[in-house]
């Protein structure tokens, strides 16, 4: 949940000398050393790689840039182009990200811990590279009028976060994980073509390289459901979630929930909130994790007493 970042000196250190993100996550250098900030602080149990769910646009000639305090920024889409590119193209263009998991799967720091890949769900990807930024609350009334752009790109994402996948693992990814950040966007009629369908297709996939797959999709309403459908092997959960009817209604393990707010309180509150989570889910399988990104105001105090606290719990 975004533990690489944000809200570490060391990293805004870095992220200062580089302000092209994209071009930061291309290196894999400094992406190593990124990712492996947190586990130089704290005990954590994985790494989860540096990197961006839009890398997979900007592979397939997509224009993208982050603008401060607005967020991605995406050029207009030429289906055409994207048509036109092939397997080779893509790798090359993201090869770094491979580059940079191998690094931090074969670091020392990493040695008996697992490292953690990830791509973003077909859907979330779609809302990006059609609306060109973040849809923060809604969707254009328009958004669903091309059915022939929305189809043909969900084949293309399809395709091509196949090969990003692969090649994550091939390279040291052990574990990897579908974020659906705009899953929340959807009404439940809408849901199968664009989230059951689409994100079924690629678990299955991961699954066949006998990998585990953990799914995160964002504001969905309904869980229990999304799991019996999409089946995958770990559901992370997001903090507007009724926690005790996910430990009632699911059987698969569960990761995450905690509010990233709840870090800017202080160590009382941290204490209750995160120990509610841990006695609902004492008796199944928990990965204790956040139910959305670390926020870049947290206090590394705030983490490095979280963690020592779940440790002991």
């Amino acid at each position: 949940m975004r533990q690489a970042g944000r809200y570490l000196p060391e990293f805004m250190e870095i992220r200062n000398k580089n302000p092209n993100f994209i071009e930061l996550c291309l290196n894999p250098e400094l992406t190593q050393k990124i990712t492996l900030q947190p586990l130089k602080r704290f005990k954590l149990d994985a790494a989860i790689i540096f990197s961006d769910i839009l890398l997979i646009p900007y592979g397939l000639n997509q224009k993208v840039e982050f603008k401060k305090n607005f967020g991605p920024f995406l050029g207009d889409l030429n289906l055409n182009e994207i048509l036109k590119l092939d397997e080779v193209d893509f790798v090359k263009k993201i090869y770094p990200v491979y580059k940079a998991i191998n690094l931090v799967s074969n670091n020392k720091l990493t040695k008996n811990k697992n490292t953690i890949g990830f791509i973003g769900a077909p859907w979330t990807l779609m809302v990006y590279m059609i609306n060109k930024q973040s849809p923060k609350l809604k969707l254009d009334d328009n958004f669903f009028k091309d059915n022939f752009l929305i189809n043909r790109i969900l084949k293309i994402l399809d395709k091509f976060l196949k090969i990003h996948v692969k090649n994550q693992i091939d390279n040291g990814a052990e574990v990897i994980q579908i974020f659906d950040s705009w899953a929340g966007l959807l009404n439940d009629k809408d849901l199968p073509n664009y989230i059951y369908i689409p994100t079924l297709s690629l678990v299955e996939f991961v699954k066949s390289l006998k990998i585990p797959v953990i799914c995160f999709p964002k504001g969905i309403k309904n869980y229990k459901t999304y799991c019996e459908i999409v089946k995958p092997d770990a559901i992370s959960i997001d903090y507007n979630v009724k926690a005790e009817e996910i430990r009632k209604n699911i059987d698969i393990p569960i990761q995450g929930g905690l509010d990233p707010k709840v870090l800017l309180t202080d160590k009382d509150c941290l204490k209750k909130e995160a120990k509610r989570y841990l006695d609902i889910f004492k008796d199944h399988p928990y990965i204790f994790n956040l139910g959305h990104g670390v926020l870049p105001e947290t206090d590394p105090n705030m983490i490095d007493y979280l963690v020592k606290m779940v440790k002991d719990y």
